[in-house]
């Protein structure tokens, strides 16, 4: 009784002193505004809006593991005897970077098990990310105004790739030393500064002293702070623009219909990222991933087979094997065409495309309205048919990258599959252009054809005169919605382009290119101006950039 009375007293002396606190903080600052209108903050009740939630849990979880690894692994590259638990590599020299990774895998608690954790937790962070900035290109929510968002992401993706190589290269295993081989390779290929930059980088020739701490330093303390940054940057701008949402009843551009952050959302979102911690522990466990001491210690004069990077590289692997071997000695000075192309140009004028194609869009439509409504993709078959293009591009590269194990496995010449997987890189794209652009078109007809005449129902009637016919039903109020409310900008019309601008000629001809395919849904007048109005930019007539 003594001791409950005495719970009971420090129980309430807490609560007073938190909401003591609380009323302190509010009468300084708008603490309950702020959390009142965050709470009752609308999120959109889809799952592809999970995507970004599946990058931020597998951030945390590698935040949490690579703190844990980081307590235990050395990033030396002095070499010594091996005298650990693994006793196949006993008497080997090793790096203290090798050396402390099998430490970990084989003599801390859980080791392992956290190390293979940190490792699918960077392939799903990875994944999440593409595929979430692939969702947000499909669907137009790159537009106004959530451009710089776009860039944010996109930057985060970089940073991604480049926190994956840094990590994936620390163990200073055959494995990781032939991927710091070829990164020391392309950085040698870039023409005048080339040299100077890898004897920075590595301390001086390959394959030096001082690489690894280097990027160890940049692994566990530059990326991930501006990772951490970046991700909070890109959530208070969700946060302030509101979320997109998909096309339906009652929602419009004026609005964001959902579920409130608290209870629901919160709800779900603790739910998934337990799920991410439960997989990625499951697979740590079961799944063996990136095995160090079946590779051995690195040694420049030996290259591992039968191993490629990890996926989010392999289409630079890819693109390294099948460009000719071109080179051309100016002054004395060798440029190697076909390590600098693919490897530096061709990453950087994809990333270029990707931060520029908010406004290549706006420029091509003139369109300066605000969108908070997702696009379909097959409203929008040119911008769908470029996204499936890139997609197929980057799987024919991916596929090149392990050229040696196809030839292999399938017992065909590596010659062969190389100039097969050099012309997929170039024809690959442009049919799966046409044809993701015909199949978006006939889905569009298709509606057409459903808003026309309705659903089938199955069922034949004879009239009395011996003629068949099939009944229909009207398509359900949903999809009709989402069938007629839709924007799809027009063609510029080029009688409306000041005469002489700079580029006016060209812009209207991509502007007919990108959007003059199309099948316009049968509209009354009433429902064209009851759409006008559901797509009506929220900021007004406001035309400014």
């Amino acid at each position: 009784m003594l001791f409950r009375r005495r719970r009971q007293m420090l129980e309430a002396k807490a609560t007073e002193a938190a909401r003591a606190g609380y009323v302190a903080v509010d009468r300084r600052a708008p603490a309950s505004e702020a959390a009142r209108a965050l709470l009752r903050k609308a999120f959109p009740d889809h799952w592809s809006f999970l995507l970004g939630e599946l990058a931020l849990y597998s951030l945390i979880v590698l935040v949490l593991t690579g703190s844990f690894l980081t307590l235990f692994f050395d990033p030396g590259m002095e070499t010594e005897p091996y005298n650990g638990s693994y006793r196949p590599l006993q008497g080997l020299p090793v790096s203290d970077a090798f050396d402390s990774t099998l430490y970990i895998s084989f003599d801390v608690r859980g080791g392992l098990l956290i190390r293979q954790m940190h490792h699918w937790a960077a392939l799903v962070f990875v994944a999440a990310l593409g595929v979430h900035l692939l969702r947000v290109f499909f669907t137009g929510a790159f537009r106004r105004p959530r451009e710089i968002n776009w860039m944010v992401g996109l930057t985060l993706f970089m940073l991604a790739l480049l926190e994956g190589f840094a990590g994936y290269s620390l163990p200073d295993d055959l494995l990781s030393g032939t991927g710091l081989r070829t990164a020391h390779t392309i950085v040698m290929s870039i023409p005048i500064v080339g040299t100077y930059l890898s004897f920075f980088l590595w301390g001086g020739s390959f394959p030096g002293e001082i690489i690894l701490p280097r990027l160890y330093v940049v692994h566990v303390l530059f990326v991930p702070g501006l990772l951490i940054a970046l991700v909070v940057l890109h959530l208070v701008l969700v946060v302030y623009l509101k979320h997109t949402q998909w096309p339906a009843r009652g929602r419009t551009n004026r609005n964001v219909v959902g579920q409130p952050m608290f209870p629901h959302f919160v709800t779900k979102s603790a739910g998934l990222s337990l799920i991410v911690a439960g997989v990625t522990a499951l697979l740590g466990a079961t799944a063996q991933i990136n095995p160090v001491w079946s590779y051995g210690p690195y040694k420049a004069d030996q290259v591992s087979t039968g191993v490629q990077p990890d996926w989010y590289v392999g289409f630079l692997e890819g693109s390294l094997r099948l460009l000719p071997p071109w080179e051309n000695t100016v002054a004395g000075h060798t440029l190697m065409w076909n390590v600098f192309v693919p490897a530096v140009v061709l990453p950087g004028l994809l990333f270029l495309v990707l931060y520029a194609y908010p406004w290549f869009e706006r420029w091509l439509t003139g369109d300066m309205m605000e969108h908070h409504v997702c696009d379909r993709p097959r409203d929008h078959p040119t911008r769908t048919g470029l996204g499936v293009a890139a997609i197929v591009f980057y799987a024919v590269l991916l596929l090149a990258g392990a050229n040696d194990l196809t030839a292999f496995i399938f017992e065909i010449s590596v010659e062969a599959l190389t100039w097969v997987l050099r012309i997929a890189v170039i024809i690959g794209p442009v049919i799966a252009f046409m044809v993701t652009k015909r199949l978006c078109l006939a889905l569009q007809l298709h509606e057409r054809q459903l808003v026309e005449e309705g659903v089938e129902t199955g069922r034949i009637s004879q009239s009395p005169y011996g003629g068949i016919s099939e009944s229909h039903r009207p398509l359900d109020v949903d999809r009709y919605y989402r069938a007629l409310v839709r924007y799809v900008p027009e063609p510029l019309d080029a009688g409306k382009e000041r005469p002489g601008r700079r580029g006016s000629r060209l812009r209207t001809v991509l502007s007919s290119w990108y959007f003059r395919d199309r099948v316009d849904m049968p509209t009354t007048p009433e429902q064209r101006t009851q759409i006008l109005e559901r797509l009506k930019d929220p900021t007004g007539d406001r035309q400014d950039t």
